[in-house]
Order: C-alpha cells, then structure tokens, then sequence
C-alpha cells in the first residue's frame, strides 16, 4: 500500500486501531503500536526492519525496535480480541479451521528457534525458524488468526540458549507443530468468538494419530491429508486363528497382514466409476476442478485394525499430484463436503504468500522470542485491517477476490476506497468491471 492509498483509508485505520490500543499499556505504547501497524501496511522497501518501518512512518527506528523487544505487551491478549473481531465478519456454517506452518530463513544461529529443518519457503532442508499458523477459512473471507513458534529439540533441550532468547521458562518443553497447532485450535474453541466445525491441514498433522484425536476429542471433524505410504485395513478385515501348538494358552484371533495396504495402493484398485469431477473453487484461472473418491476404511493402530473413518482420494483430472485425506465424518456425509473441507487448506499457502508480500510477515530482524511474537501479531492485525476494508467495500459477504485484477488484498485500496460516514466506499474507477 502507498503512503497515497493509506491517506485514503486513515479514518479507517485509526477506527480500527482504536479496538485494540488499549491492550498495548500507555500512551507511549499505544502510539508505537499504531506507528508500527502503520508501517507494516504501507513501508515498501525490500526489508522490513524497524529503521525502514520508522522511515515510512516517520518514527524513531529505536522506539518501534523496543516496541517489539522490550516492551510488555501480551500479544495472547491481542489474539484473543482479533479473533472476537473476526468473529462476526467471518462466520459462516462452511467455515474451516486450517493449520499450517511457514518457514522462514535465516542466517546464524541465535535467532529464537532457528535451525536446520524443512523450510515450505525454500522447498528444501535450510536454516530458518518454523511459524505454526491457524487460519480461518470460508465464503466471507479468510484471515490467519493465531500463531506458535515451533522449537526445535535442539533449542528445547538447551536452557541456557533459551534464556538468552527470552524464552519463558514454561516455553522451553519439546511441542511438536501437530501439539502446537493443537493447543490453538483448544484456545479458540474455548475464547468461542471465531468458530468452525471443521478441520484441515496437511500431512504434518494428518499423520498424528494424537492430533487426530485430540481435535475428534473437542467435538470437531477434520478432513487431514496423510502420506501416501500410510497404511489402512479395510472397513471389514479379515481374521484368523493360528494354529494350537497343543501347550500354553490358545492362540487369539490375528488379522490377515496381506489385507493391509498403503492408502497409495488401494487408490489403483478404484474403479472408475467410484470417481467423481468437483468443483471446489473459482480460481483466478478459472474453476478448480479435481477428481475425488472416497470410502470407509479402518485406520492402523500399534500395526492393527483401528477405528473406521472415511479415505479421501484426490487428484488432478489428468490423474496427476494424487493426494489422500482421512475424515472422521459420518457415514452419511456427501464426497462434495468432504471435498471443499479438503480443498480448504489451500487458501492457507495463498495468505502466506499475500502476507508477506503486502504486509512483510517474514521481514524482520528481530532474534528474541518476544520480538518473533509481537511483530507476526501486528501483522496479523495488518491483513485483518486489510480484510476489513475488503468486507467494507465489497459488502459484508465479499469473497477474498472481491475486486479482480490487482495484487493481494491491497486491491481494494488501488481502487480507490475513501472513507465516508463510517465505511468505505468506491471512488474514481469501478474496480470490478476494468
């Protein structure tokens, strides 16, 4: 966003600041919190950093650094109300929950959590830090709306590295990206201002047997990939009986080992007809069609037959990029629902592409664990203030590409939204129809 186009919706911000500022202490805070949310919206150089920010905006780089560093301010208590915001203008019965993580790169070796892992960023093993994400996505819009750094053992079993980053002290425990995406999942259900019936993610935490049940323990349903080589029994296995050696106690039936497969072969063995073509969403390039198959098998558990869920097949109409889900849905849900929760994660990757892109989520230079925290907090707050003046302009049922043909959410802005008696309105072009 210009500083232009920022000028255009700065009644806008300020409204929207307003609903939060008191959460960051005095008045000082408070001012440095708008300055940085300011900045984070509208600074345009390739790195975001505090003395690029402060230029922007026309802040003292030192003060935005300590907004971040050392201040205390409880970015927990920010998510709370962001996600109590979001709430009436995302809710919506088709709503998902949609967990991911994002990497992102970085040199040395002091920055909280950073080490050599897999980074989705790069496509490769690479040194970065690893941010575990909840999204909110459906009809209305789609917003990240918490947030988890994930460290890695070799930081968790290091306490002195962790003090040095800051790291509190009921932190420094090993929680894997399944457990953390877990216990925010348990913290929105519990705020209950943002709610969804259904989850999604990819095969990070599909293939947890413990995030499975913990999310079918909270009342949810979820549509998780799993790998391709995760095994599964079929609803009705087959057992036998060893023979009696004629000592000891009888031997207990044991299921047919040859009856178990990889979720990978039993897709070859579909007929057909057990395919059907979906449309799952309206793409920028047209409809996003996939060809879907699902049926009911049982899961493995300890090498054994375990509960029976749904396996959801999925695959380009070319047969290509095969991918599989399990659901816990019941017997009686349609392929197509289960379908458009599966396809639900995708938005996930595109808002971190937009949030980084607009609003500089992975541009910072900050090592601490507060300053990782509190700087993804304001931009999370940014790409909701984003959202909002989406919604406004749009109606409050606006899809994400309300208004075609510009980059990223800031579209709504280029088009030239003012303020006027409390909402944006269109000025100049018509956006939607050049």
């Amino acid at each position: 966003m210009t500083v232009e186009e920022f000028d255009r919706v700065y009644e806008n911000f300020q409204a929207f600041h307003a609903r939060f500022a008191d959460l960051f202490g005095r008045r000082e805070c408070r001012e440095n919190g708008e300055k940085y949310l300011h900045g984070v919206l509208v600074q345009a150089e390739e790195r975001g950093n505090a003395e690029n920010i402060a230029e922007a905006v026309g802040a003292v780089p030192r003060t935005l650094q300590r907004f971040l560093t050392a201040t205390h301010w409880e970015d927990p208590a920010v998510i709370a109300r962001l996600q109590a915001y979001l709430g009436p203008k995302l809710s919506h019965p088709r709503a998902v929950w949609a967990v991911d993580s994002s990497g992102f790169p970085k040199q040395g070796k002091q920055s909280v959590g950073v080490a050599r892992q897999y980074c989705g960023a790069l496509g490769k093993v690479a040194n970065c830090q690893v941010g575990v994400f909840l999204a909110h996505v459906g009809p209305r819009g789609r917003a990240l709306v918490d947030k988890r750094l994930y460290l890695p053992p070799e930081w968790t079993n290091d306490p002195a590295r962790c003090d040095a980053a800051g790291v509190p002290k009921e932190e420094q425990v090993y929680r894997s990206e399944a457990q953390l995406a877990l216990e925010m999942l348990r913290q929105a259900q519990k705020r209950s201002t943002l709610t969804a019936a259904w989850v999604t993610g990819d095969d990070t935490f599909g293939k947890s047997p413990e995030f499975r049940d913990g999310v079918a323990a909270a009342g949810l349903l979820y549509v998780l990939e799993v790998p391709p080589e995760t095994p599964v029994w079929p609803r009705e296995p087959t057992y036998e009986t060893p023979p009696y050696a004629g000592k000891g106690p009888r031997p207990a039936p044991r299921p047919v080992v040859a009856e178990r497969q990889e979720v990978r072969e039993r897709a070859k063995r579909l007929p057909n007809e057990a395919w059907q073509e979906i449309t799952v969403a309206e793409g920028t390039q047209g409809p996003r069609t996939y060809r879907f198959a699902a049926e009911r098998v049982r899961e493995t558990r300890d090498g054994k037959p375990g509960g029976e869920i749904w396996l959801v097949y999925r695959e380009n109409l070319d047969g290509s990029e095969p991918r599989y889900h399990f659901a816990n849905a019941p017997v009686e849900t349609p392929l197509t629902t289960l379908a458009w929760v599966a396809a639900a994660r995708w938005p996930i990757e595109t808002e971190f592409e937009t949030d980084k892109s607009d609003i500089g989520l992975d541009e910072y230079e900050v090592r601490s664990w507060a300053g990782w925290h509190h700087h993804i907090t304001m931009c999370l707050l940014a790409s909701a203030f984003l959202l909002t003046l989406q919604q406004e302009w749009g109606g409050k049922d606006a899809p994400p590409d309300a208004a075609p043909g510009l980059p990223g959410r800031a579209r709504v802005i280029t088009a030239g939204a003012v303020h006027r008696g409390g909402t944006a309105v269109l000025a100049g072009r018509n956006a939607a129809t050049e």
